[in-house]
This record gives C-alpha cells, sequence and structure tokens, in this order.
C-alpha cells in the first residue's frame, strides 16, 4: 500500500507538554514525522503547530484523538498538499498575472488556475493562451452590490480554494469580503502600512522614499489592513520619477505576491487576528 502525505496544522492555546503529546499519536498511528515546525506566541498565549507527515491516514479518528488530547477550542486541520484551485481577479495590469499563469503552467506554483475575473475585458487575450476561461464582469452602469453578486456567482460555481488580487483595482464591499474568510489574497504595491490606498508610487515619489515594495496580505474589511503574509524592497533614488518607481515595482509585487501565494498553499500561513504566522 502507497503511503500518503499529509500537512497537520495546530492552533491552540499554550500548555506544558503540547508537543509531546501531538507527536505521541502520530506515533500511535505509526506515521513518519517529514517535517515539524512550531512557534510560541507568549504574549497572547498561543501556540501554532505544523507537520509533515507521511504514511496511512485515519483523518477522523486522529483528529478527534487529538481534540481530547489538546486544550479546548484547539483548531486542528489534516490537510491533503495536493494542488489547490485558485480563481484570480484582475483589471488591465498583466504582470502578476502573468507571472502566476507561468508558474501554475510549469508546475513551480501548487495551484491549478481554474478561471480568471476582470472587470475589464484587457486581459482576456493573455489569459486564453494558457486555455483558461475568462470572465467579463464589468463595473460599469451598475450598483456595486450588483456587480459583486454577479462575481461571486461566478466564483461559486468554480468553489475555489483561494481567490487571488493579481492587480484587480477595486475596492471590495464587507459583504464580499465575509463571503470568503481567509480566502482572498492582495498584492498590494507598497511597502505597508506606508503609502495605502491608490497611487502609493507617486506618494512615494513625492516622500522622497529611498526603499519601495510590495505587500501580500490577505484581505479583511479595513482597506489594505488585513493579515500580512509577505513582503519585499528594493532601494531607489532620487533619479527614479513615479512612473520609474511603478516599472521597478512591478518586479517586486509579482515576486511577493508568488511567494506569498505558494506559501498558502503549502499550508504554510496560519492567520490569528489581524496577524499571521509563516513557516518557512
Amino acid at each position: 500500500m502507497v503511503n500518503e502525505r499529509k500537512v497537520l496544522v495546530i492552533e491552540c492555546t499554550d500548555s506544558t507538554g503540547l508537543i509531546a503529546k501531538i507527536t505521541n499519536i502520530c506515533f500511535e498511528y505509526q506515521l513518519n514525522i517529514i517535517r515539524n515546525d512550531e512557534f510560541v506566541d507568549c504574549d497572547h498565549n498561543r501556540f501554532f503547530m505544523r507537520t509533515e507527515l507521511e504514511g496511512q491516514f485515519s483523518d477522523k479518528r486522529m483528529v478527534d484523538q487529538l481534540a481530547r488530547a489538546l486544550p479546548k477550542n484547539a483548531t486542528i486541520r489534516l490537510v491533503d498538499p495536493g494542488r489547490k484551485r485558485i480563481v484570480l481577479m484582475v483589471t488591465k495590469e498583466p504582470h502578476c498575472l502573468g507571472e502566476l499563469m507561468m508558474k501554475s503552467q510549469y508546475g513551480s506554483l501548487n495551484a491549478e488556475i481554474i478561471a480568471v475575473i476582470g472587470n475589464h475585458n484587457t486581459l482576456s487575450e493573455l489569459t486564453e493562451k494558457f486555455s483558461v476561461p475568462f470572465h467579463h464582469v464589468s463595473h460599469e452602469n451598475i450598483s456595486r452590490e450588483l456587480h459583486e453578486q454577479q462575481i461571486k456567482d461566478i466564483i461559486d460555481r468554480y468553489n475555489p480554494d483561494h481567490l487571488v488580487l493579481a492587480k484587480y483595482m477595486r475596492i471590495l464591499t464587507a459583504g464580499f469580503v465575509e463571503h470568503y474568510p481567509n480566502k482572498i489574497i492582495n498584492i498590494h504595491h507598497s511597502f505597508l502600512p506606508a503609502f495605502i490606498g491608490a497611487k502609493p508610487y507617486h506618494q512615494a515619489y513625492e516622500r522622497g522614499v529611498k526603499i519601495i515594495g510590495a505587500t501580500a496580505h490577505f484581505v479583511n474589511n479595513d482597506l489594505d489592513d488585513g493579515p500580512i503574509i509577505t513582503q519585499d524592497v528594493i532601494r531607489v533614488d532620487h533619479r527614479y520619477s513615479a512612473e520609474q518607481m511603478a516599472e521597478a515595482g512591478r518586479h517586486v509585487e509579482e515576486s511577493v505576491l508568488a511567494h506569498a501565494l505558494q506559501q498558502v498553499l503549502n499550508e504554510k500561513v496560519l492567520v490569528y487576528g489581524n496577524r499571521t504566522v509563516v513557516f518557512d
């Protein structure tokens, strides 16, 4: 019988002996621990653990046994690490879309892009080159609520694991965000919390900054204030115009979004409150 691989993800109140309790139960089920990472947030007394396991699994029995052994209200997930299904949302900029399409096509991103939704039709030709369905849902001459309902109808038809805003340049309503809790990933073209909102490169230029960056984060109901997954920066100087900063920043946006998405797809990101634990 061929062994399976799965990822065990646990969050709970911290207490003595948690790692021993968890690993002993894994041993009872004759599971081999391939990799283990843990973290304790001492300020909030929270324990986080991610364990890669190999063997023959009895998912429900094992999760029930872990629940009895761990503090009450522990969050326990035993996850298949296979390729996830994602839907991308776009507006007009092609760089993040193209990067994710290429990585998915050639296997360096643990995801199948099952659809792309755009509020403009600009990127339909690029999407079709990868044989991915493109859905144009115009926001013009329609209420925001009805526009988002049309998008939700399409997304829910595909039932994706995650929704990725690959330079989708519209603010989502609270109702839309709450429909996909901790499932929407956004790339923001600045090193948050600096330069929130529109035209951050122009804001950076006016401020005379010497570094610019990008931030990938989960979307919540506060503009550009969701739990941060990953960030990166590059150096600029007084010679850069706002447009040159934007051009340089696009390369950072591509790499930050792709890296953040890969971490999420590999079950290495745990969200709690407005923060994340990211196991590299």
